[in-house]
């Protein structure tokens, strides 16, 4: 079986949920910058005969964009957004996406839980309706031809291919760009977490006022000592390095606002990207809340996150975005002092 790139493969969802909600105590805002930066080009590949539009995923403040890249079901899904209640539900549309690289063994069992859990979303009134987005990082299995079939069968499914693969980072920024609803979330195929646990992260969004709803495991024993120790330092150095105490920053569960990812554009091509994302939120204002997950290790395939090549490129955008934050804050406190002269 091939090894995978970012996939955790794991059991199934057990009974025992102790959660515990912690926020983080940022201050809350409404949004930085409302004008979108563009993430870097995807160079996604048409399917279904369609013409490649090119451009950078700008969203120009309209709720449901034109796609900037060759997609499978592309059509706009603002027919079924009127809600049926006459109360207009918190969120209009719900994205749920998953970057995939040799998937084929587990495509269907995500896009599943992904589809009962938005389902249940929609019958309680949280959201209008959603979309479950596949960002296909160039998989040499049949990951490509099992997604293309589901969004010909599900008008609630698209797909976005990339023609060189792009490790997690360029897939995440893919996801993120290619998004349409003013709500997001992004998870492994392997499903780390239930995916009934985004009922609670909504809650917790609109109750908290949240921004960013960020997931922590609550028992990590099951990954092994090695990668625990490796995640507490790297969680250790990023609230030194950044001022930003997070329990858990690389976990595949975050769900943001619209407006936070409008805020700023996404750089890092590796597995800083999950830090990265948490930092310049902070760093912009944005509130966010962590909350506690049951947590799944992998059962199958060979993670390599903790691959000497990973770890010193994860290292090196870390760094880089240090040096770029100290960069601002020292233009900006040059400018401070000629304004006070």
């Amino acid at each position: 079986m091939a090894g995978r790139q970012y996939g955790n493969h794991r059991g199934s969802p057990h009974d025992q949920k102790q959660h515990t909600l912690r926020p983080c105590g940022w201050s809350s805002a409404q949004g930085g910058s409302s004008a979108k930066k563009p993430y870097a080009n995807h160079d996604s590949q048409p399917t279904y005969g369609e013409k490649n539009s090119g451009g950078g995923g700008k969203h120009e403040g309209q709720p449901y964009p034109s796609d900037t890249h060759n997609v499978t079901q592309p059509d706009s899904l603002t027919g079924a957004m009127a809600p049926s209640s006459p109360t207009e539900p918190p969120f209009k549309l719900l994205t749920v996406f998953f970057p995939m690289w040799n998937e084929e063994e587990y495509i269907h069992r995500a896009l599943g839980a992904a589809r009962e859990a938005c389902e249940t979303l929609v019958d309680s009134g949280e959201i209008a309706d959603y979309e479950l987005l596949i960002i296909n990082d160039a998989s040499t299995d049949t990951t490509a031809l099992l997604a293309n079939e589901a969004a010909a069968n599900d008008r609630h499914v698209r797909v976005v291919h990339h023609p060189k693969n792009r490790k997690l980072g360029g897939s995440l920024k893919t996801g993120y760009s290619e998004s349409r609803g003013d709500l997001i979330l992004y998870s492994d195929a392997d499903l780390p977490f239930d995916m009934d646990e985004l009922q609670k992260a909504c809650r917790v969004m609109r109750h908290y006022e949240a921004d960013v709803v960020s997931a922590y495991r609550l028992d990590r024993t099951g990954e092994g000592y090695v990668r625990t120790v490796y995640s507490t330092i790297y969680n250790t150095m990023v609230r030194v390095l950044f001022d930003v105490r997070m329990r858990d920053v690389n976990f595949a569960f975050k769900l943001c606002r619209r407006r936070v990812l409008d805020a700023f554009e996404l750089k890092s091509e590796g597995s800083f990207i999950d830090a990265e994302l948490v930092v310049r939120a902070h760093k912009h204002g944005f509130r966010v809340v962590q909350f506690g997950v049951d947590y799944f290790p992998r059962t199958r395939g060979v993670s390599t996150l903790s691959s000497p090549t990973v770890i010193v490129k994860l290292l090196r955008e870390m760094f880089g975005l240090r040096k770029e934050l100290k960069s601002i804050r020292d233009t900006v406190d040059r400018a401070s002092e000629v304004i006070q002269s």
